[in-house]
């Protein structure tokens, strides 16, 4: 059983190193697909021991991240991101799940402690989720989000699972939508350990990811030719974000995560503000 690492960059000097050695004692190959990246990231990526494809740096990420699982010769692949990390546990898990037969992962799946938790998730990520037939090709790993020296348990953050193990062959990325989720020939399941997932490890971090987020939803409310009157700035600016915060920090019990749960419940609330004020500014009026 031969498991491939795949993985696809931009300017990740500072977290290629980490992320790559997590791998390592798991994976028997690892391929970075890099996008003519302005610092070391290849050069610390070919020093590791992966194999460096370089090539232009695409607007829709996603198209790199489907070369590099195309580019992979392991059985399986397990594809990540610069800034997540595999932990031992998840590494002996993945090495334990991938050797069972289908009708013991299928007990598996099963016995997850958290199996309400992951489907319930799964359905509000992948409306048009239903179990399919055929082997489990593919499965969703939980990630623990690192957010200012902590990690984010509540406020429904946790378990913001993603399809990282695949059958090599039978899933992949349709590359239309940064939101998409790969699409999988057979049935999906999950394992129960996290990936570490550092994308915020500093406020100023996380400001620079949400504000491209909310150029994101800008694009969206474009598309979705959003009125401009009172009664949607009332919506956006108070109902919105209001409803988010409650819902997050109260019912979801982010609360739970202490300073780090109501920073983040607060600031992920106001995006859709922040975003309606830039829809409505005069740099993009059409």
């Amino acid at each position: 059983m031969h498991i491939s690492l795949a993985l696809a960059t931009y300017n990740e000097e500072s977290n290629i190193s980490e992320c790559l050695e997590s791998c390592k004692g798991l994976v028997d190959e690892m391929v970075v697909v890099d996008g003519s990246s302005t610092d070391k990231t290849g050069e610390i990526a070919l020093k590791a021991g992966a194999r460096v494809i370089r090539t232009q740096n695409v607007s829709m990420f996603h198209i790199n991240k489907q070369k590099a699982i195309d580019a992979c010769t392991g059985d399986w692949i397990l594809q990540l991101d610069a800034d997540e990390r595999v932990t031992s546990e998840l590494a002996e898990e993945i090495k334990r799940v991938l050797l069972m037969s289908e009708e013991m992962r299928t007990k598996y799946q099963d016995s997850l402690s958290e199996k309400k938790l992951f489907e319930r998730h799964q359905t509000i990520v992948q409306q048009n989720w239903q179990k399919k037939s055929g082997d489990c090709n593919a499965f969703f790993i939980p990630r623990l989000n690192y957010f200012l020296g902590g990690y984010l348990r509540s406020g429904g953050v946790y378990p913001d699972g993603v399809i990282r193990l695949i059958k090599k062959g039978k899933a992949h990325l349709p590359c239309k939508d940064v939101h998409e989720l790969m699409e999988v020939e057979g049935k999906t399941g999950w394992l129960s350990h996290p990936l570490i997932h550092k994308d915020s490890p500093t406020f100023k971090r996380y400001l620079e990811r949400n504000s491209r987020y909310i150029d994101r939803m800008v694009i969206d409310m474009k598309r979705d030719k959003i009125h401009k009157n009172i009664f949607s700035l009332i919506d956006w600016v108070l109902i919105k974000p209001f409803n988010w915060f409650f819902m997050t920090l109260i019912r979801h019990k982010g609360i739970l995560d202490g300073w780090r749960g109501i920073v983040f419940s607060f600031f992920s609330a106001i995006r859709f503000a922040r975003a309606y004020i830039r829809y409505t500014s005069p740099s993009n009026h059409s």
